[in-house]
């Protein structure tokens, strides 16, 4: 069934939300996130700071959102993309992994900033709870009715907390003692280790789960 393209009071508020985040992206960029104001955003973008509020709750998150938007439903894109026969716990690695992993040089300078704020961090983590909704539903389609949304919601959630601990892992002093970076000098997370393997590593446990849910899987 085809998606019928959004209306024009959807494209207005897609294009304010685009241009709130680009805004906060660039400000934080040129001056620092510190020395970025959510007024400071809201005028760069041309609407008012309660506009903003309607859209971002804090300017971490704004920030944030110009690398991670529209991640969430490009995994469960990419899941549904997967041919049939692909078992259904690789095309959600490999989704995750694509999405996470390949970045051009904008999303890089970006995460080198957010490595530099606590609270930057913190908001990028956050966004891992985005991937539950739109993967819950490819997951129950993928299923069939047989195994209910219940089981695709369990999965969605365990593979957005497992995203979240490989991403701690990688971004955190401590979170993951063999592969985490270290803080050097101004707080800068110095990050090490490879995020594919982080990802992998993490998902690799859910692998039976979505094994047994699988309908047309043979079982051993």
């Amino acid at each position: 069934m085809t998606t019928p393209p959004p209306g024009l009071r959807e494209r207005k508020k897609q294009a304010t939300r685009e241009a709130l985040r680009e805004a906060a992206l660039r400000l934080a960029v040129e001056r620092g996130p510190d020395q970025v104001r959510v007024e400071d955003i809201a005028e760069a973008a041309g609407v008012s700071p309660r506009t903003y509020n309607n859209y971002f709750a804090s300017r971490d998150q704004a920030i944030v959102a110009a690398i991670t938007a529209d991640r969430e439903a490009r995994i469960a894109a990419a899941v549904a993309a997967r041919p049939a026969g692909v078992r259904l716990a690789d095309a959600v690695t490999e989704a995750v992994i694509e999405q996470y992993t390949n970045t051009g040089e904008r999303e890089r300078e970006a995460l080198l900033l957010i490595t530099t704020r606590a609270a930057l961090r913190d908001a990028f983590l956050d966004t891992t709870t985005g991937i539950e909704p739109p993967l819950t539903a490819v997951i129950a389609e993928r299923l069939g009715a047989d195994a209910g949304a219940h089981t695709a919601r369990v999965l969605a959630a365990s593979v957005a907390a497992a995203v979240r601990i490989a991403l701690e892992g990688w971004l955190r002093p401590g979170g993951a003692p063999e592969t985490a970076g270290t803080c050097g000098a101004g707080g800068l997370m110095v990050i090490s280790g490879s995020l594919s393997d982080l990802l992998r590593a993490a998902l690799a446990p859910l692998a039976p789960a979505f094994d047994a849910a699988e309908p047309t899987r043979a079982r051993p």
